[in-house]
């Protein structure tokens, strides 16, 4: 006879019938693993860029100015990339209402406009737009996009053989050595000089002449001087654009010696771009030498990039390095799971029984059930059986096993009865709930009909009144009325 308890717990759940996703019963899964995943995406997403100008024209602010509409037109009008008609209209705001607070920023605003046509004859024009600026307003709030602006205009024109141009660039590059004093007379901090217009005029003079621009980039990671490090960021970056015979060196110099953590950090995360062999020997020995646990796992994530069995085996023998840090080693075994490739699925399966570690026996799980496939989901399912393994290591291979669809609903339901510990059944039951199919629910509404456990008919009935099948609000019903 069903117990007064499991009456009122069936009642309750067909008053408030609630949803219980994954990530809210677990997670702890559902987050241990996004983290690494974002923050590295993130990395690969967000790599400093050789110079920065500002893109978007702000909100207009001066409401009582009167210029403010024919602004706010042209403003729209570069927002909705209509740069033609966006150049003429902050042309225009200068000439209508020439003391508006809007007219010092209009020329940087014209002269972007006129860049983004893409009209190889306005670069001209652009760069007497912002040298007008530059004369006239000086200390407009986007004089510093200017400057980098103008460096990237300069480059563009050079490259179509203006020669003006060409001697601007080589001339502001060969400066990307030297200090920039601030008016005090000490070193200006670099760190958020995105619009170095010596940056820009780098990048300009590495297309045109990579002969004469990669002595100016060694130079410049030659320096350590802390006012230099934004500098070197910068330089890292374009250095790895350009695949001259010396760009794995550079990359590699500034990732054992540089003293700053992100220039090696960006030096690393480069010479995974690079991808040949001498690159990948490289980050091998950075992962095996370094101390650095930051860089360390950079370069792991570096090595997860380059598509070679070499790479792989790399981190393949980090994984089950004697010694290594625990943490670290999670993460190599992690990406060795998104490179979806059979001979790491089969290393993966046969790491799990040389680890003694729970947390990286934990984590070889998660990896091997993201490769997918019916090897992979078959080895969860059978460890999830074996009952010589820890209790928390099968709930997990069962967890993630119910989580895929390659593994049959029979063969789940047919795992209940061969179990005979308590946790197992009740991880059981919960991989049901979170089955779509009609099965899942009939073996739930068996597992509360039958089962010998109070408790485990409970948690039946609770993942029941979970559902929004009408056959689990027809048996609770059921239960109700007895």
């Amino acid at each position: 006879m069903i117990s007064l308890h499991l009456l009122l717990t069936a009642a309750m759940f067909i008053q408030t019938p609630v949803v219980a996703p994954v990530s809210r019963v677990y997670p702890s899964i559902a987050l241990a693993y996004v983290g690494p995943a974002r923050a590295y995406a993130a990395l690969a997403r967000d790599q400093v860029r050789a110079a920065r100008w500002a893109t978007r024209a702000p909100v207009g602010e001066y409401t009582d100015d009167p210029g403010d509409s024919l602004y706010n037109a042209a403003r729209s009008l570069l927002n909705r990339a209509r740069y033609n008609e966006a150049a003429s209209a902050f042309a225009d705001l200068a000439k209508r209402y020439p003391k508006s607070r809007y007219v010092p920023d209009s020329y940087y605003w014209q002269a972007f406009s006129l860049y983004k046509t893409g009209d190889a004859s306005k670069l001209k024009q652009a760069r007497s737009v912002l040298e007008y600026q530059q004369q006239h307003f000086p200390d407009a709030a986007t004089h510093g996009d200017a400057d980098a602006l103008y460096a990237q205009i300069q480059g563009a024109l050079a490259r179509q053989g203006d020669g003006p141009a060409g001697e601007w660039v080589q001339k502001h590059a060969s400066q990307a050595d030297a200090e920039r004093p601030t008016t005090s007379g000490s070193c200006a901090s670099s760190d958020d000089d995105d619009d170095d217009p010596r940056i820009a005029a780098l990048n300009a003079l590495l297309q045109m002449d990579a002969d004469r621009a990669v002595p100016v980039l060694k130079k410049v990671l030659e320096r350590r001087d802390p006012c230099s490090v934004s500098l070197r960021r910068k330089a890292i970056f374009i250095i790895s654009q350009q695949h001259t015979a010396e760009t794995e060196d550079i990359l590699l110099g500034a990732a054992r010696n540089d003293p700053d953590e992100d220039v090696r950090e960006q030096a690393v995360f480069w010479l995974s771009q690079v991808g040949t062999a001498k690159a990948t020997a490289a980050l091998d020995s950075i992962l095996l030498n370094s101390t650095n646990t930051e860089l360390q796992d950079k370069a792991i994530f570096a090595l997860s990039q380059i598509d070679s069995p070499e790479a792989s085996k790399a981190i393949r023998d980090y994984a089950e390095r004697p010694g290594a840090p625990v943490e670290a080693r999670g993460k190599a075994i992690f990406w060795l799971s998104q490179q979806h490739d059979g001979a790491n699925a089969a290393y993966l399966r046969a790491l799990y029984g040389r680890l003694t570690d729970d947390d990286l026996k934990d984590k070889t799980i998660f990896a091997i059930s993201q490769l997918g496939g019916a090897d992979n989901t078959n080895w969860l399912v059978d460890l999830a059986a074996n009952k010589q393994e820890p209790v928390e290591m099968r709930k997990k291979a069962l967890f993630w096993a119910g989580q895929s669809n390659e593994v049959s609903l029979d063969r789940l339901t047919g795992l209940y009865d061969r179990m005979d510990d308590r946790d197992m059944k009740e991880q059981m039951i919960f991989v049901y709930s979170q089955r779509h199919e009609g099965a899942a629910l009939d073996k739930l509404i068996d597992i509360a009909k039958h089962d010998t456990d109070p408790e485990l008919r409970k948690k039946a009935i609770f993942w029941i009144g979970q559902s929004h099948d009408p056959k689990a609000a027809q048996y609770l019903q059921e239960v109700i009325s007895q």
